[in-house]
């Protein structure tokens, strides 16, 4: 209070000085401004609010300017999840045009496959079932994605392993492996599924795939092993003496695994993401302007 009071009081005398003597008349020894307009009361208020708004302007300092960084940085990474996103649509167009598009034959030279994952292709050849190595524990997939209702050799209520077979094309001296599908732990034994080991010649579509990167919290793959926790094509193909090359089987071969275990959905989670971003951003703007501008306390 007194400060204020002592601001009033330079503010008038700063103000009598400056001051023209035109806007003034000595009456009974005071100064008198001739002009309502120009009352003592509305030019001291004025020069007060004006040497507060300068002060609190001043008083943002470093931490102010500091924690404007807040606000400034969620903006950016709720911006940076919304390009995210797109791209994340994009990808998922082009995956689904690529697993609607018609098989066609597997092309003569096997490094054009590079640039065709998730796309089908036409195989004839024969199974080499003596040679069977297994991928696992995996979930079995429907329509692309988790299937968690089930029972018997070819539905889940528990996980399973995916069954990778040497195939031997028709067309050319070529091995390569496939993955022929889900069964559940107790069909692992090929002894159990006797009828689903084809023999002779066999025509399917499979989806061509890529190695896999072994994930967090993944076992590596045990040496010796003929269960593999991930598909690290070129240890199979070593393992089973074939091409580095391994497609997965869309049918469902009769008697056999479940065919189809190709995960087709992409998870796109980016737009929760740039809500929680953006809400942040607003939420801590406010609180900046609140603090820093109008002087309120936050809580």
């Amino acid at each position: 209070m007194n400060s204020v009071l002592q601001c009033g009081i330079a503010c008038s005398r700063k103000l009598l000085v400056t001051l023209p003597k035109s806007c003034l008349s000595p009456r009974g020894g005071l100064f008198i401004l001739k002009s309502p307009q120009l009352s003592i009361h509305n030019v001291i208020s004025k020069r007060m609010m004006s040497t507060l708004r300068s002060r609190k302007t001043s008083t943002i300092g470093p931490a102010g300017i500091f924690l404007l960084t807040i606000p400034v940085g969620t903006f950016c990474l709720g911006t940076w999840q919304y390009q995210r996103r797109q791209w994340k649509l994009n990808l998922i167009a082009e995956l689904e045009a690529k697993t609607a598009a018609p098989a066609v034959p597997l092309p003569e030279n096997l490094e054009d496959l590079s640039d065709m994952e998730y796309q089908k292709v036409r195989l004839t050849g024969t199974f080499d079932h003596s040679k069977e190595i297994y991928m696992g524990p995996r979930a079995q997939l429907v329509g692309g994605d988790v299937h968690q209702a089930g029972g018997g050799l070819i539905s889940s209520s528990e996980t399973g392993f995916l069954v990778i077979t040497p195939f031997k094309l028709a067309d050319r001296d070529l091995t390569i492996l496939i993955n022929r599908g889900w069964v559940s732990r107790k069909f692992r034994n090929p002894q159990s599924r006797m009828e689903g080991q084809l023999e002779g010649p066999v025509h399917f579509t499979a989806v061509v795939r890529k190695t896999e990167n072994r994930a967090p919290f993944t076992p590596d793959n045990r040496t010796g092993s003929l269960i593999f926790t991930f598909r690290d094509v070129n240890v199979m193909a070593e393992v089973l003496g074939t091409s580095p090359i391994c497609l997965d089987a869309v049918e469902t071969f009769p008697g056999g695994p479940t065919g189809g275990q190709t995960r087709v959905t992409l998870r796109n989670e980016h737009l929760s993401y740039m809500f929680t971003w953006y809400s942040l951003s607003l939420a801590t703007s406010l609180m900046w302007y609140f603090r820093f501008i109008r002087r309120k306390p936050i809580m």
